[in-house]
């Protein structure tokens, strides 16, 4: 089973399914062996600002799954919570970033990112910070199918992606939960759901499901047949599931990010036309 083709239902219903055996092995017979996180501070060359990640992961078998957070939100003694507790506990840990990261461990432990389960392969050339983030962001706005000015809600900011919708002719409102404005002094809305109304689709970061902000906007999307693409470091396993339920397509990166070295990786597409993808 790939894609919950034929079920509907939202994310609490898809952790229900997990927590059932529904998808795989039963959760509570599989335990985390390594917990850890990611801290980066990055300001690319010829940018005038900077940002900063942070990312819980968990190693459950051959499996990472991952969930980014607001640097510093995360106590040191998450990771030690993680450490040895099955899937099915952590599926229960009043932290969301926790249980979103063992969701995403869980499935990509037994969905993982094959062909078969609807992932096309996008091969992600070596090269510096700069050079790496603006191919990822032609793999990801690559998923929309909009004709030249349309307006894209952004949901996560990333310069990188605004350049690539500017470059098909695109608009765009970016949004951010921390507001603020763009390299290009852009204002950053607040409200996701507040602007939705006003663009034709979405592109929306996968750290959506760690703050609790996915499902409204899946939503939103489903009731108004909207294109909804996910880039997603956070959730890659997750979101794939949800595609022909309001999500359109994925950009799936799993750890480790393109962030995290100069060398080649992958990133894999799903858009729901591959055997597995959903519709």
């Amino acid at each position: 089973m790939t894609a919950l083709t034929g079920i509907r239902t939202s994310y609490d219903g898809l952790e229900d399914l997990v927590r059932a055996g529904a998808l795989g092995p039963d959760p509570g017979t599989l335990r985390v062996a390594v917990a850890f996180t990611t801290r980066q501070a990055v300001r690319h060359d010829g940018r005038g600002t900077g940002y900063r990640n942070e990312v819980l992961s968990l190693r459950l078998a051959e499996a990472v799954g991952s969930c980014a957070v607001e640097p510093g939100a995360l106590p040191d003694s998450a990771v030690e919570e993680c450490v040895g507790a099955d899937v099915a506990r952590l599926l229960e840990h009043p932290l969301q970033a926790v249980r979103v990261a063992a969701l995403d461990a869980y499935l990509m432990h037994v969905l993982p990112h094959t062909p078969a389960n609807g992932a096309r392969p996008v091969p992600l050339p070596a090269g510096s910070s700069l050079e790496k983030s603006r191919a990822r962001a032609q793999a990801v706005v690559g998923l929309l199918d909009l004709p030249p000015g349309a307006t894209v809600l952004v949901v996560g900011v990333v310069n990188s992606l605004l350049e690539a919708l500017r470059s098909r002719g695109l608009r765009y409102i970016p949004c951010d939960l921390k507001g603020g404005a763009t390299e290009w002094d852009e204002p950053v809305v607040a409200d996701a759901l507040a602007a939705a109304g006003r663009c034709d689709a979405l592109l929306v970061s996968g750290m959506t499901l760690g703050n609790g902000t996915f499902e409204p906007l899946r939503r939103h999307a489903l009731a108004h047949g909207k294109q909804l693409v996910m880039f997603a470091q956070t959730g890659s396993a997750v979101l794939p599931r949800f595609l022909g339920q309001g999500v359109s397509a994925v950009c799936a990166e799993p750890y480790p990010f393109f962030w995290l070295d100069g060398g080649p990786g992958v990133l894999h597409r799903y858009d729901g036309s591959c055997p597995g993808g959903g519709r």
